[in-house]
Parts: structure tokens; C-alpha cells; sequence
């Protein structure tokens, strides 16, 4: 087994969904974003767009529009998921990014094909950054999901998302309070053809 900085960050990070209160410092921030933007996408196109929302009463309002925007959702398909977010979503205490001080929301140009796989590799440059500097963070799926709920979406425009993108992903982000355990690696996932 190759043994390198980029593998051992790749092979140690875990997704954290357990956070301390306390805001990240802005230089941690703007390195997460930078990271995001040298993240390849489809043509060089990089008609992506990271929105950091830190400010508290802005995030207890996302989760509150996730909470009753999951109330009134028909899910497309049967993943375990999304039918747990619709029960999970009728719980008092109930809250999609883990109460993290930082969510950062990827969105980008409709009609674009390769607009989640962009958005993907961005929040994995992220990812592996925020481990890097010792912070937490996890893929939240949950706005993508409701990315045509009009109370949402109403929500989003009025922080600056534009009402023509849809929303691909976003990102949980702090210190982390406990970390996760080590989850073991499927076989069976790789093929070799020489």
C-alpha cells in the first residue's frame, strides 16, 4: 500500500455529523472555497456557484423550510434516504446539517449535464480540505432534494442563489465534536482489465 499525504488525508477523513458551535475561522472558510473552485468541471465550464451561509437565524430558516418542505415532498423513488428525511423531517428536534455553524450550498446553470458531477467534485476537494484543517464536514443531500420546493427556493433567491439554478449539493462544516468511526471498504468494488 502507497503511502502519501493525499492518500492518507483520501483514507482518514470521515464524515462528521456531530459539531461544536463555534463558527470556523474565515481564512479556514475561504480555503474551503478555494479548494471548490480548482475542482475540474465539464469544458473548464465552472458556471458553479458556493454559497457560505453562516449566519445563524439564515440557517435555522433552511432548516425550518427543509422541515415543512419535506411535509408536503412526494419522493421520485424508493431510497432508504429520502423516505427517512420525510419521517425524520416530523421530529421537534429534528435538523438536516447537524447544527453545523457553516453550510455551504452548491448550485449551478440548469439544463447543464455535468452540473452535480461539478458540484460533486467540488464539495470532494472541499471535503478532503476541511480534513486537512482538522474541521468536520458531511454531504447534505437534503436541499437537492426539495431544489424545487417554492418556499425554499423563494428562501435561497433572497441569499443570493439565482432563482434559475438548481441547487446540486451541499456541505455540512465545523470543529468537530466527536468523530466517526472507521467504516470498512466493500469488496468486490474494484475491476482490473490488463
Amino acid at each position: 500500500m502507497i503511502h502519501n499525504e493525499v492518500l492518507d488525508c483520501i483514507r482518514s477523513r470521515r464524515s462528521v455529523r456531530n459539531f461544536h458551535e463555534q463558527q470556523i475561522k474565515e481564512e479556514e472558510l475561504e480555503a474551503l472555497l478555494e479548494a471548490a473552485i480548482w475542482a475540474p468541471s465539464g469544458s473548464n465550464s465552472q458556471s458553479w456557484l458556493f454559497t457560505a451561509v453562516q449566519n445563524q437565524e439564515a440557517l435555522a430558516k433552511i432548516n425550518e423550510l427543509l422541515k415543512e418542505g419535506f411535509q408536503r415532498w412526494i419522493p421520485d423513488d424508493d431510497y432508504p434516504g429520502k423516505l427517512g428525511a420525510k419521517v425524520y423531517a416530523q421530529k421537534r428536534d429534528c435538523h438536516f446539517f447537524y447544527h453545523a455553524p457553516t453550510l455551504i450550498i452548491a448550485s449551478n446553470r440548469p439544463n447543464y449535464e455535468n452540473a452535480m458531477a461539478d458540484c460533486a467534485l467540488a464539495l470532494e476537494n472541499l471535503f478532503l480540505t476541511a480534513h486537512s484543517l482538522e474541521l468536520g464536514s458531511c454531504y447534505i443531500n437534503q436541499l437537492h432534494w426539495l431544489r424545487n420546493d417554492s418556499e425554499l427556493r423563494k428562501f435561497l433567491f433572497e441569499l443570493g442563489i439565482p432563482r434559475e439554478h438548481t441547487i446540486c449539493s451541499s456541505a455540512a462544516v465545523g470543529y468537530i465534536a466527536k468523530q466517526a468511526s472507521v467504516p470498512p471498504r466493500k469488496e468486490g468494488t474494484i475491476h482490473i482489465i490488463k
